[in-house]
């Protein structure tokens, strides 16, 4: 079998799956004026997200994360869940979510087949949530994490981009909450990009004291699987949930990249922040093209690249994080 295997032997086996880059909310982080369309192509449709997913696990995919900006507003969402996972040979299906119609829809997207959502939540203070967000929701988004545990999933993940002098205080709020709360509590490092280098340069900070202080509490640091996204997790015998670590800043973070992107209008993008990305669309409306566009995603992942450089102060071609599915 073909597998995707790049020039530094690492292996690709999660794919995130952009379905719209349309967002409701208007993150001070990612866009803080609200969604501006840029673009006048159709978002893929159901058919040719099957056709991709299909050539897709055919070279290993095990798992998709159907991602957006908010994945939910499409219509045919929950359609979309079940046609990824009824795919021979994907295992896990997630999505990235910022919680506006979770409560309303936990049940049936786990139905469809979701097995694990991410839902961002970058404050446990409603006030600050507002402040970020721009949606004064906070209980609704809390309440919609709370019936996609009644719902079933195994898997519930809480994402927040950690920014100085907004929420790097609620950390400790954070870890007593999932103490009995069956909930991997994700931190992630703010990310610079085209359009926000003065909100970076002003609110960026590192997560290592975060995990130096997890690991000076007697958290232990786990393993992860192949098909694992980039968090450093930690476990702690007292504690139902966990704490993951995402920093795209700290050294080798590109060492065990195992994911590629795929946007909302069919590029296929190597890495968040590398490259305009590879068109793939003119190979997804039939099934009959999928030898061809298993070839086109080979010979593109030969031109991937060893680091994204962020360290260097590079942000790449990425103007904002709802632009590929971040």
């Amino acid at each position: 079998m073909q597998q995707l295997i790049d020039n530094f032997d690492r292996k690709f086996e999660y794919l995130r799956l952009s379905i719209t880059d349309v967002c409701n909310f208007k993150c001070n982080y990612c866009l803080p004026d609200g969604y501006q369309r840029t673009h006048n192509k159709q978002f893929l449709s159901g058919q040719e997200i099957s056709n991709l997913v299909a050539a897709f696990a055919e070279l290993g995919t095990k798992k998709v994360r159907i991602t957006g900006g908010e994945p939910s507003l499409r219509k045919d969402f929950a359609q979309i869940i079940s046609a990824v996972s009824n795919t021979k040979g994907i295992r896990k299906v997630a999505t990235t979510t910022n919680g506006f119609s979770l409560s309303a829809n936990a049940q049936a997207w786990f139905d469809a087949g979701l097995d694990a959502v991410n839902v961002s939540v970058d404050s446990l203070d409603a006030k600050t949530f507002h402040l970020i967000t721009g949606k004064n929701i906070f209980q609704k988004v809390m309440q919609g994490v709370n019936d996609a545990v009644k719902a079933g999933f195994k898997q519930i993940k809480i994402n927040s981009v950690l920014m100085k002098g907004l929420n790097d205080i609620d950390i400790d709020l954070y870890i007593d909450w999932i103490k009995d709360q069956p909930i991997q509590l994700r931190f992630i490092e703010l990310m610079q990009t085209e359009d926000n280098t003065e909100f970076f340069d002003k609110h960026h900070i590192s997560g290592e004291w975060i995990k130096q202080n997890l690991l000076d509490k007697g958290w232990t640091q786990k393993v992860p699987l192949s098909h694992d996204g980039p968090a450093q997790i930690f476990c702690h015998p007292d504690y139902l949930g966990e704490v993951g670590l995402i920093m795209p800043y700290s050294k080798d973070f590109c060492k065990t990249c195992n994911r590629l992107r795929v946007s909302s209008t069919g590029r296929l993008h190597l890495c968040l922040f590398g490259e305009e990305g590879v068109d793939l669309r003119d190979l997804l409306a039939s099934p009959a093209d999928k030898e061809q566009l298993k070839t086109r995603i080979l010979e593109a992942l030969k031109s991937k690249k060893v680091s994204h450089y962020l360290d260097l102060g590079k942000s790449g071609g990425t103007p904002h994080l709802a632009s590929i599915g971040g």
